[in-house]
């Protein structure tokens, strides 16, 4: 892929290759011992025989070399580009590589008198274009593998940004890295229950068999193993294969830990259909992106099991929710039956007894007495069960029910109330629950602390949304410091049973002890609901 690109960038002109073809004629006699003297320089600062091998293969002695064999330019710059390549894999740097092509002209200098004694005194120059553009090839095959390194880190980085759950972000990272160094197949498999099984997590496409296993036993020989990295050949290895069906299917195996914490949490296995030996630069890639991966999967994790735990406390406080209901409606009862009842028939003896007496004897004021306030506790008994559990709002629904709770909030409360409502059916009994808590928390907030005089309250259904509204004129408060306090459970009771049904909330509130702000608007507060309206499960 790089090679294609570079050789159709620095093809050299048709003159240029009859001097090549000529130098080449020249240097024939010479190549075997400038190849040797070039070996020896070049040792002295690369020990690694693979750089040595490489470095041979972009002099101009290798391009006269393989012209005189019938190759071309293009040929040879092809060469070039895929040498330049491993260099910088190799970790060769640049600079090390033009250090080398200066030793090469230094060993090659002695040899163009030679060559102008004979007539051919453009060899300089064309030994200047050759060195020109090997360099500039040289320079583009570096660019290149750092491009393609860079762009496997970028995708490493996206992918770790767009994944929606740990098991794509794994299957997307593995088919990364095997595109990126042309693995023909490749599984990644993770330790889990204690580091006693393998567990194949993700595959490339076509990278399973009939003999694939989702699961293996780990034993503790074979973690030891894999937690170092391992090239694995066609035939040696095969026991170190997670897949077995990958045996003897492969030319070469890379088998890559996948660690955190320098503790090994899976490994990663490339199969290439050919031998393949990675490079260190390729090494260090592997390395770097599996590091950001796992720390990725490890985040990855953490979101979903505390997703997990999040959808547990939801599910638990809505079954608070349904518990505080059922209790609400039991206590109702309970008091409707059987304290409600007692004192209907202790105001009954009362009477009895005021009947029975002398109008005119203190017995009697007494007992009056009495008898009235058992008649206001009575009242008040009723109240309180109609705020428990209000019988109107199972029978007749919620637009019946708030009316209801308007009234006899007007009825203890100096206070204009606006109440509009625009409801095309029923809702679901939970949504009527909610909207009715809500209400009712907002007049008992009202009645203690605003000091209001006009309440507005809307109430509308529309495009699958339940939109309630809850304003008044009064003094307002500091609605951060309201929600943040530890011991109150008005806003944080609201907002949590508007989060329960997936919906959002909002409140605003302005302080003006004088009755209007320095820049003239109204004190006061504004709640705003909004409810998506599901197929909800009565309680």
């Amino acid at each position: 892929m790089i090679s294609h690109h570079l050789s159709a960038t620095t093809g050299l002109p048709h003159q240029l290759e009859l001097h090549l073809a000529s130098l080449a004629v020249e240097l024939n006699p010479y190549a075997a011992a400038l190849d040797r003297k070039f070996t020896s320089v070049i040792r002295r600062s690369h020990s690694d025989p693979r750089v040595v091998a490489a470095l041979t293969l972009v002099t101009p002695g290798a391009a006269a070399r393989l012209i005189q064999q019938g190759g071309t330019a293009l040929q040879f710059f092809q060469q070039v580009t895929s040498a330049g390549a491993q260099l910088a894999q190799l970790n060769v740097s640049s600079q090390a590589v033009v250090e080398a092509l200066q030793h090469y002209d230094a060993l090659l200098s002695p040899l163009l008198p030679k060559f102008a004694e004979r007539g051919l005194a453009g060899m300089e120059r064309v030994r200047e274009q050759i060195h020109f553009s090997i360099v500039l090839a040289l320079n583009e095959a570096y660019s290149q593998v750092r491009e393609l390194e860079t762009q496997a880190l970028h995708e490493t980085i996206a992918i770790e940004l767009e994944a929606s759950n740990l098991d794509v972000l794994l299957r997307r990272f593995l088919e990364v890295i095997a595109k990126v160094f042309g693995a023909h197949a490749g599984h990644l498999f993770l330790l889990r229950g204690s580091a006693k099984t393998w567990t194949l997590r993700a595959s490339t496409a076509h990278a399973a068999s009939v003999h694939t296993v989702n699961e293996r036993p780990s034993e503790a020989w074979l973690i030891r193993a894999l937690s170092s990295r391992i090239l694995l050949g066609a035939k040696s290895g095969n026991r170190y294969l997670l897949d077995p069906g990958w045996k003897g299917l492969y030319d070469s195996v890379w088998s890559f830990p996948l660690l955190r914490h320098g503790k090994i949490q899976g490994v990663m296995q490339l199969g290439f259909d050919h031998p393949r030996l990675w490079l260190p630069r390729e090494e260090q890639l592997l390395a770097a992106a599996t590091e950001r991966c796992m720390a990725a999967a490890e985040k990855a994790r953490l979101v979903e099991d505390l997703a997990v735990r999040e959808q547990q406390i939801r599910q638990l406080a809505e079954h608070m929710l349904h518990v505080e209901e059922r209790e609400r409606r039991r206590i109702s009862r309970e008091l409707h039956d059987e304290a409600g009842q007692s004192l209907i028939c202790i105001r009954l003896q009362l009477e009895l007894l005021e009947m029975s007496l002398d109008p005119q004897s203190d017995v009697v004021k007494r007992l009056t007495e009495v008898r009235d306030l058992t008649e206001h506790t009575i009242l008040e008994m009723r109240r309180l069960i109609a705020d428990l559990s209000p019988v109107v709002l199972e029978q007749f629904g919620l637009e019946s029910a708030l009316r209801q709770l308007v009234k006899r909030f007007q009825s203890y409360q100096e206070c204009k109330v606006s109440f509009k409502t625009h409801l095309r059916k029923r809702l679901p009994p939970q949504l009527e629950i909610v909207a009715y808590r809500i209400i009712q928390e907002c007049f008992n907030n009202i009645s203690k602390h605003s000091k209001a005089s006009n309440v507005n309250i809307s109430l509308s259904s529309a495009d699958g949304v339940l939109r309630l509204v809850v304003s008044d004129n009064g003094i307002g408060f500091h609605v951060e410091s309201a929600l943040a306090q530890k011991d109150s459970f008005g806003l944080a009771g609201i907002r949590e049973r508007v989060a329960l049904l997936g919906g959002h909330f909002f409140i605003e509130s302005r302080q003006s002890p004088g009755g209007k702000g320095a820049r003239g608007q109204k004190r006061g507060t504004s709640l705003r609901i909004e409810v998506p309206i599901l197929s909800q499960t009565e309680w």
